[in-house]
């Protein structure tokens, strides 16, 4: 029925889904998360991804398009999945991240990332922690714009609609790196360091399967990827 709706976080780690429910609370979430309604492919979709992962599939597996399913609708549930969970990783963190600490949206001294969209035209240099937070904004809009990221079947995608989504996927990604390079500490002190290495790992094998990141992106966490990962 119509209104009844699921939460879409973390079920690419769900066999850890008791530590994260007491890690990663739902109050600390950075931004709202995104839900598709029960009956719709996107629903679907998700719960098979989901029941794929719980199964014991590897990740490199689980990421997989199923036979018989559309490119774009499986890309769409991920895109909205790895939001809400890059969204509650932020969220645990966020008060560490503040002008004082980082302020420049950073992966390490080699890598700063500026902020531009439709209305900041010109790349500009700003703390992460409003980087982030337009960030979120700015995907939230899109995944929110049914012309982009249709609920209904049906209705079709867009033309560009994978460009986007790799716009969007780069983008979060450099949060994972800010993350990982700037507080991976407080995630340790917590004890989400395995969890969110599963988290990464999800993504990575997600973006490099279908290629929506630039390898050249991957550069500031390349050792901890390879170790993460088991990449050569």
């Amino acid at each position: 029925p119509s209104g009844v709706l699921i939460h879409l976080f973390f079920w690419g780690c769900e066999r850890n889904s008791d530590m994260a429910t007491g890690i990663f609370s739902k109050q600390r979430t950075f931004r709202p998360k995104k839900k598709w309604d029960r009956g719709t492919l996107k629903y679907d979709l998700h719960k098979k991804a989901k029941a794929s992962l719980n199964a014991g599939l590897d990740l490199k597996n689980a990421v997989s398009l199923p036979d018989d399913e559309e490119i774009n609708d499986w890309v769409a549930v991920h895109v909205v999945d790895f939001f809400n969970r890059i969204n509650l990783i932020y969220g645990t963190v966020c008060e560490f991240c503040t002008e004082a600490t980082c302020p420049v949206m950073s992966g390490g001294p080699k890598f700063e990332y500026y902020w531009a969209d439709e209305v900041q035209k010109k790349p500009m240099k700003l703390p992460a922690t409003d980087y982030i937070s337009k960030l979120m904004d700015w995907i939230e809009r899109q995944i929110n714009d049914d012309s982009i990221f249709p609920s209904q079947v049906g209705v079709p995608f867009p033309r560009n609609f994978l460009q986007v989504c790799k716009k969007i996927l780069t983008r979060l990604y450099r949060v994972f790196v800010h993350v990982y390079i700037h507080h991976f500490d407080k995630l340790i002190s917590i004890g989400a360091e395995a969890h969110i290495n599963t988290c990464y790992k999800h993504f990575y094998f997600f973006v490099i399967e279908f290629k929506l990141v630039d390898p050249k992106e991957f550069e500031p966490l390349k050792e901890m990827t390879a170790r993460v990962c088991r990449c050569s």
